[in-house]
């Protein structure tokens, strides 16, 4: 069923003072706090009025979204199963590095419409962006299965620079001071690369962290791996890539996922090394992690061997770039980088 009430979570703080006017400011400061908190009502809202908590819950929404499932890998990562009000689903993770970090990674997006060969996502098409308050009810909902998460990655289902405006809207909502007070420093977004969206948060923010999931810096094989890439070529994804850095003034991470016999060749680390010339990055490696019947050209996809990951490290260390390798985190729950998708297999899952 679909709401039929506004929703305030996920609201930046005056977006939600405007909704709930004419309630003073302040008002909307402690309604605001408590969306923080993760309160499961308007009654829990305990320093404001009994009517204003009855008023409100007769007007308002608090969230629109509820954890439907939930599974766990012996490794630590916790996946969600999250439905939305018109009975979407989504996912979001909790990644540990093992070392008492806690990640949460979540989605943009009720599918993905990039279809990119190697990611399960793709594979379910896009249904439709997620609101603002979608967004950010999934770091509340993995908050209350760990309270201590110090970072955000928008690595989940979807690709984050199609649906700016909400996302913007979230994490103004996450970063203020006022409730959350997340640290901008500890959030990346990750895309594959809209040139569009790139050069808006260039101008206008906010200043997370960027991540590229470019792959392979080989156009033409990059094409065919990845369809975004025809409408944003390498060269002009470049240039605006530039022109961010010299804007934000941050480093960006180059994202290379692996795939065995494809993208591991002497050739491939050097377009990418070509690719990343010029610009500040870290490249972050991460070998495919599999998914049933994915194909590439007629041929199986597979995990990239030891040797070909190895090899593909020492080629690019030896060309001066800084070189890390991706943690494979939740491939028992189908819930590392790569894996999330469609609802068939959230239904063997989901909860009452």
């Amino acid at each position: 069923m679909y709401h039929l009430k506004p929703v305030l979570s996920g609201l930046p703080l005056d977006a939600l003072a405007e909704i709930l006017k004419p309630l003073p400011k302040f008002r909307a400061e402690q309604v605001f706090q408590w969306i923080a908190r993760g309160v499961s009502s308007f009654q829990a809202m305990t320093n404001l009025a009994l009517p204003l908590r009855e008023d409100l819950e007769r007007r308002f929404s608090l969230y629109s979204s509820v954890i439907a499932g939930r599974v766990a890998d012996p490794d630590g990562t916790v996946k969600l199963y999250i439905r939305l009000h018109d009975g979407e689903r989504i996912e979001a993770v909790l990644l540990s590095d093992g070392e008492g970090r806690k990640t949460a990674c979540l989605s943009t997006q009720a599918g993905c419409p990039l279809a990119c060969v190697f990611c399960k996502t793709g594979t379910r098409g896009l249904t439709r962006n997620l609101d603002s308050g979608e967004i950010f009810e999934q770091f509340l909902h993995l908050r209350s299965v760990e309270p201590e998460i110090a970072n955000i990655v928008f690595m989940g289902m979807g690709e984050p620079l199609l649906n700016l405006p909400e996302l913007r809207k979230a994490l103004e909502a996450l970063t203020d001071g006022r409730g959350l007070g997340l640290s901008k420093r500890r959030i990346t977004l990750s895309t594959s690369g809209i040139i569009a969206g790139i050069r808006n948060l260039a101008a206008a923010g906010p200043a997370v962290g960027l991540a590229l999931s470019l792959t392979t810096g080989d156009s033409n094989l990059r094409s065919r791996l990845m369809p975004v890439t025809l409408s944003n070529p390498l060269p002009y994804l470049k240039d605006v890539l530039y022109d961010y850095q010299q804007q934000q003034g941050r480093r960006i991470t180059l994202e290379a996922v692996l795939l065995g016999g494809i993208n591991t060749r002497q050739e491939d680390s050097d377009a990418l090394a070509a690719f990343a010339s010029g610009l500040e990055v870290m490249v972050n490696l991460i070998p495919w992690n599999p998914v049933e019947g994915m194909t590439f050209e007629g041929q199986a996809l597979r995990e990239p061997s030891g040797r070909e990951i190895t090899g593909y490290i020492q080629r690019l260390e030896q060309r001066g770039l800084k070189v890390t390798r991706r943690l494979r985190k939740g491939l028992g729950i189908a819930g590392a980088c790569g894996q999330l998708g469609p609802p068939g297999g959230f239904k063997a899952h989901e909860g009452p």
